[in-house]
């Protein structure tokens, strides 16, 4: 069947994909450069096309634990917010990440630390990829570089979310959040249903039923004993989720002298950096992660075989770059690029400081 095409901002095709992905619930508070999310969903008034619920909560704090209540009952829920209010969920992520609830949070990253600037960054890696809140765990997380991967990830997240009863993050910028680019949409996906989810998902909290006993889902384990059992369960799913859910994309990497490695919006200026490199006879391919967590680690690895030199080019001070260098254990010399504070690298500036990083140096 021919698919819907539309010209969107990446936060309106976020939004469209979660009504197409059978969402149940959207939790959340409005806060720039991500507000079209709600926005979107309240114009369109989903609860009529699907019976999704659709809430500004009180504060972040509010939809995130509203989240937990929802994603507990076995349904497909999500948030979507900005550095700042990312921040204030930390804590209900961990919650959910030591429950093993499904959900997917989408982080429209602007500049910080603190208040900072409304315009894009890519400063939240740490926080996305390390955990953010406390305890040992870690989230899945996606780094979408164009409008159609915002709508696509939605489908892709829910489904890794309630393979691995897991948190997804959806790490997004403020570029992508506000660029508008042409769409392809899918067909409804209808929502699941209560008897489906009884049998679908046993852990989901259903109410004790004459045929089910009740389920209590809690974060919360007084027995050090059990509760190491079970930090040593979350572990082994992290260690599964890192054999089998890596994705990535190579760009001119076959001849490839240098590379770049970025993701989000980054990447995009790569690839015309790109150009500007192999025009002067430099010959540079990029590296793309697509999952963070996972990082893409023995992969890069074995693309940057036989290269000079790796510039990873983040809208940070360098965060990333860490993941690099342990991946490829000094086989390679491995240096940053970024820009901070809102501001976007030209390709321009991007090319020059590979000349000056490895060429000229």
């Amino acid at each position: 069947m021919k698919k819907e095409l539309r010209l969107m901002k990446g936060n309106e095709a976020f939004a469209e994909g979660a009504i197409r992905a059978g969402v149940d619930g959207y939790f959340g508070y409005p806060i720039t450069p991500q507000s079209e999310v709600m926005e979107y969903l309240t114009a369109e008034k989903p609860h009529e096309r699907t019976g999704m619920v659709v809430l500004q909560a009180e504060s972040e704090v509010a939809s995130i634990n509203m989240l937990y209540g929802g994603a507990g009952c076995g349904k497909k829920v999500m948030t979507s917010s900005s550095s700042p209010g990312i921040s204030l969920m930390q804590e209900g992520i961990s919650y959910m990440a030591g429950a093993e609830l499904p959900c997917i949070v989408l982080n429209v990253v602007r500049g910080g630390p603190g208040l900072g600037t409304i315009q894009p960054a890519q400063s939240d890696y740490f926080q996305a990829t390390k955990g953010g809140g406390h305890g040992d765990y870690r989230l899945i997380t996606l780094a979408p570089s164009s409008v159609q991967e915002m709508y696509d990830f939605v489908k892709l997240g829910y489904d890794l979310a309630f393979k691995y009863r897991t948190p997804v993050m959806v790490l997004s910028d403020g570029a992508i959040g506000q660029m508008m680019e042409k769409v392809e949409i899918d067909e409804q996906i209808p929502r699941t249903q209560d008897e489906e989810i009884r049998s679908k998902y046993p852990w989901a909290t259903m109410g004790k039923t004459p045929d089910r006993e009740r389920n209590i889902i809690t974060s919360l384990d007084l027995d050090p004993a059990r509760h190491e059992r079970h930090n040593l369960k979350l572990q082994a799913k992290y260690r599964e989720i890192e054999k089998a859910e890596i994705r990535f994309e190579t760009i001119q990497c076959e001849d490839a002298d240098f590379l770049f490695v970025a993701y989000g919006t980054s990447s995009r200026i790569c690839q015309k950096s790109i150009q500007l490199c192999r025009e002067k006879g430099i010959k540079v391919g990029l590296f793309r992660p697509i999952t963070l967590f996972p990082f893409p680690k023995n992969d890069l690895k074995q693309v940057a075989r036989g290269c000079k030199g790796i510039l990873s080019v983040e809208m940070s001070a360098g965060q990333m770059i860490e993941d690099i260098r342990l991946a490829i254990e000094g086989s390679v010399r491995s240096e940053h690029y970024g820009r901070m504070g809102g501001i976007i690298p030209s390709p321009i500036e991007v090319a020059e400081a590979l000349e000056q990083k490895f060429i000229k140096s």
